[in-house]
């Protein structure tokens, strides 16, 4: 059979219940309980056992259940109820309320996207993350586009081998139980882009999913134009070979950028979810210089700062970096149409910002095309300023010109459909809106105890029966034994502490620090009257070894004898058991090794369900973190010895379980209600919603960086770019006269001690060259000493001219105030008087 037609064949749905398919085609039903309920009392267990994929559902029900729910009052009431919010949520316009203009949008561009367990184009956090943001756009009616790519295999699909040894499998999705919408051209064509490869051209379709009001594109090389290495460019995310891993950077930015322009997309503002993202900046130059016919010079001011960079990386070895040798062949059409050679346009990102044979950095290259930089949590926000710190090698990390914005979770996603009802009735029925509700938060306090718990053991009921039923499943795939097939369904007690640990099973997440002393860890799960049990899932990368020997001991010490009902591992982590295990156990266990976890959103997602977490002070914890609200693992000490430190921190972990967590959960009178952990649920739970919910995160985004940048980009591209043009000669006068700034070191008018509350005046002789005073900054530097040679926490004055001294140099001067003791330092610096974008080039600062 050499040629087979196709064809697709869908349920004739009655008229009455023709929403469904609309429903089935938006992903905004799948955090919206209403809608998912929809679906789900169609048939239950068909549900589930269609994955809880509306596409795939529909194909498996019966006509003549369509025909009976066509006639049914009940299911066309709900039905309706549930049409009703999607016009209000998804189809309605602004109202003018909104404080974008026409015309403006934010292209976010992430290698993945992590919506919902159906769509499987994500790998972890960052997915879940990027996720959420469109979600959280659509919820506050944000003009945002979600740009990405499709892979067919995504991510791999976990199992244990009958050692517990990690084996990966990459099945293929199934396009068509996807709400897929192919793009056309003009012509009515399937709308393919283009763009330069290694030994010819990549072609990619262009397809688009809506997620509620935001379009998520998405790019396909799976076509048969393509070769077949080129056709593998999507096949899997985070190829693991280097030269596939950058095709699908370039296809990500490069690509990504020509599919908006051909869907006539203009972005006002650019967002590059970590580096994989930065080659969006280049190709935004090209595509700015040809809509407004300006030179590369005049475009070079426009795109930096409209553009934002989210790292989510903490550690240097984590960003990619590839062979200039193998990135010039897709920058040299760039650098033909910028009129530079590919060496200058590859050192955008090396280190030096010199051609060399220095790796080309993603993230470097990030960093040099987007003035909005910005880590995922306040500890976060400070490592990368220290670990970027030597591409401002005159500044210290603290002037580092990377912020945070901390991550925040997906509201209606996460809560478990066991404390909606209880939300509805205490919070009113705009819950779901967050911290932009502040009130809201507060009246959690409202909730009765009794009903909290309740709904708190019916979600660790289920958290129970999912475990059971997903053991079964794997443990029937390995032809298991009857009597262990028997024991597996029987594992977890309802009335026992459940503490549950799911996340990458990197080495640094630490799941090992559990298991520093096993006896002590035994003889805590099986304490006669404060027994604990645990619940473990996730995935290592399929490269990690060490990764994959941390789950098999981990699955060793689960089968002793007196272990088996009380400690599970759960095969193929993904976000439908994220949800089960963030919404029913009773502790979220975090061990990362500070500082190396950048937020950590999951703990989070549990706090919100009430789950209280025992974590070391990393990540988002640092700031969401107090006595009321859970435990920490230690003070936020950072250790050069690693095993003294996992030493340390597991007895501090043993600790705290046996001694504060277990007695706190059990301490219940008359059999009751345990009201101090109620409490703690409630504070932790009101702690999520004010501070940690995704709506506070974009919220952040939008007043900090999104609409300032937008406004900017309305500004500098008007009149053919005028505005930009005038900060490019401006930018060019102070790279080409800076040398010729000199500044004397400063003199004191009186030598000290002092007392507080004096104050002394400082001057400094400053030659200017041809740069006039009103250009330039002349900053006295100043604070307490942490070391002989290092200011900690410095603050910065303003120093005025005094008197010209002679042309070109004048004398600065101004009062140092003495407002407590201790040992400080000063000096003077001099900065351009200009934006962020020109104040913070590494060459436009001299020390004295």
């Amino acid at each position: 059979m050499k040629f087979i037609q196709t064809f697709q064949v869908f349920p004739d749905i009655p008229k009455p219940l023709a929403f469904l398919e609309t429903l089935s085609r938006n992903l905004w039903w799948s955090w919206n309980q209403n809608a998912i309920e929809l679906f789900r009392r169609i048939n239950p267990r068909l549900w589930e056992a269609s994955g809880r994929n509306p596409i795939v559902f529909a194909t498996r029900i019966p006509q003549d259940r369509y025909e009976e729910l066509a006639q049914d009052d009940s299911y066309l009431a709900h039905l309706e109820q549930v049409r009703k919010r999607y016009e209000n949520r998804v189809l309605n316009q602004t109202n003018g309320e909104s404080p974008w203009d026409e015309g403006e949008t934010v292209a976010y561009f992430s290698m993945e996207f992590g919506i919902h367990e159906t769509l499987p184009l994500f790998a972890g956090g960052l997915g879940i993350l990027a996720g959420d943001h469109l979600k959280a756009a659509s919820g506050l009616k944000m003009p945002l586009v979600g740009v990405g790519l499709l892979y067919r295999e995504g991510y791999f699909s976990q199992y244990l081998d009958k050692d517990g040894w990690q084996q990966e499998a990459y099945p293929e999705t199934d396009q068509y139980h996807l709400p897929l919408i192919k793009q056309k051209d003009k012509n009515g064509n399937s709308l393919v882009i283009r763009l330069a490869g290694i030994g010819g051209d990549i072609h990619a379709q262009v397809w688009q999913i809506d997620i509620g009001r935001i379009p998520l594109i998405l790019l396909d090389t799976n076509l048969p134009e393509n070769s077949s290495e080129v056709r593998d460019i999507t096949a899997r995310l985070y190829s693991g070979e280097q030269y596939t891993r950058l095709a699908q950077e370039v296809l990500l930015g490069i690509g990504g950028m020509r599919a908006l322009d051909a869907l006539g997309i203009h972005p006002t503002v650019s967002h590059m979810n970590e580096g994989h993202c930065a080659f969006v900046g280049l190709e935004r130059l090209r595509q700015i210089m040809d809509r407004y016919d300006i030179s590369l010079e005049t475009a070079r001011e426009i795109v930096p700062r409209t553009t934002v960079f989210t790292t989510h990386t903490p550690v240097a070895a984590g960003h990619d970096e590839f062979p200039p040798a193998m990135v010039k062949p897709y920058l040299q059409p760039l650098a033909s149409r910028f009129g530079l050679s590919t060496d200058k346009l590859v050192a955008l990102g090396q280190p030096d910002g010199a051609a060399s044979e220095s790796p080309f950095s993603m993230f470097i290259l990030g960093l040099r095309t987007a003035q909005y930089i910005n880590g995922v949590s306040q500890l976060h926000g400070r490592v990368a300023r220290h670990m970027w710190s030597h591409i401002w090698p005159t500044r210290s990390d603290d002037e580092t010109p990377i912020t945070h914005v901390t991550n925040g979770v997906h509201i209606p996603t996460v809560l478990a459909p066991e404390i909606r009802p209880l939300f509805d009735r205490h919070l009113g029925p705009q819950w779901n809106m967050g911290s932009t509700i502040p009130e809201n938060a507060d009246r959690i306090d409202d909730i009765f105890d009794e009903e909290l718990w309740q709904a708190h053991e019916m979600c660790r009921s289920r958290l129970i029966r999912t475990v059971r039923e997903l053991m079964s499943r794997q443990y029937g795939r390995r032809n298991a034994p009857l009597n262990v097939m028997k024991t597996v369904e029987s594992v977890l007690d309802q009335d026992v502490l459940t503490i549950a640990f799911a996340r990458r099973f990197a080495t640094y997440k630490r799941a090992h620090l559990l298991f520093q002393d096993p006896d002590r860890l035994e003889a805590i799960i099986n304490s006669a009257d404060r027994p604990v049990q645990f619940v473990f899932a996730g995935k290592a990368h399929p490269k990690d070894n060490e990764g994959k020997g941390i789950i098999r001991s981990l699955v060793d010490f689960g089968r002793r004898t007196n272990l088996r009902h009380r400690f599970t591992f759960i095969e193929d982590y993904d976000m439908h058991i994220a949800r089960v295990l963030v919404q029913g156990a009773d502790v979220w266990l975090n061990t990362p090794r500070r500082p190396m976890e950048a937020c950590g959103t999951s703990g989070m997602k549990a706090a919100l369900n009430g789950v209280l977490n025992v974590s070391i002070m990393d990540g988002w914890w640092c700031e969401g973190y107090s006595p009321e609200r859970g435990w920490r693992i230690g003070n936020g000490e950072e250790y050069q010895d690693h095993n003294y430190q996992d030493v340390v921190e597991s007895q501090a972990l043993y600790n705290i379980i046996e001694n504060e967590v277990a007695p706190l959960y059990y301490d219940r009178t008359a059999g009751g209600t345990p009201k101090a952990w109620l409490k703690m649920m409630k504070a932790s739970m009101k702690m999520a919603m004010a501070r940690f919910c995704s709506l506070r995160m974009i919220s952040e985004y939008e007043e900090r960086f999104y609409l300032p940048a937008s406004r900017r980009y309305e500004e500098l591209v008007a009149d053919g770019g005028a505005e930009a043009r005038r900060l490019g000669d401006q930018h060019r006068r102070f790279l080409d006269k800076w040398p010729q700034i000199k500044v004397a070191p400063p003199v004191r008018s009186a030598e000290g001690p002092f007392r507080v509350n004096q104050s002394f005046e400082v001057t400094t002789v400053v030659q200017t060259g041809e740069l006039r005073p009103d250009e330039i900054k002349v900053e006295l530097y100043y604070g307490k000493m942490r070391h002989l040679d290092r200011i900690d926490a410095p603050l910065v004055k303003m120093m005025r001219v005094k008197e010209e001294r002679s042309p070109g140099t004048y004398l600065y001067c101004c009062q140092l105030p003495c407002t407590d003791s201790g040992r400080y330092g000063f000096t003077v610096r001099v900065t351009p008087d200009a934006d962020a974008w020109i104040r913070y080039r590494p060459e436009l600062l001299t020390w004295a």
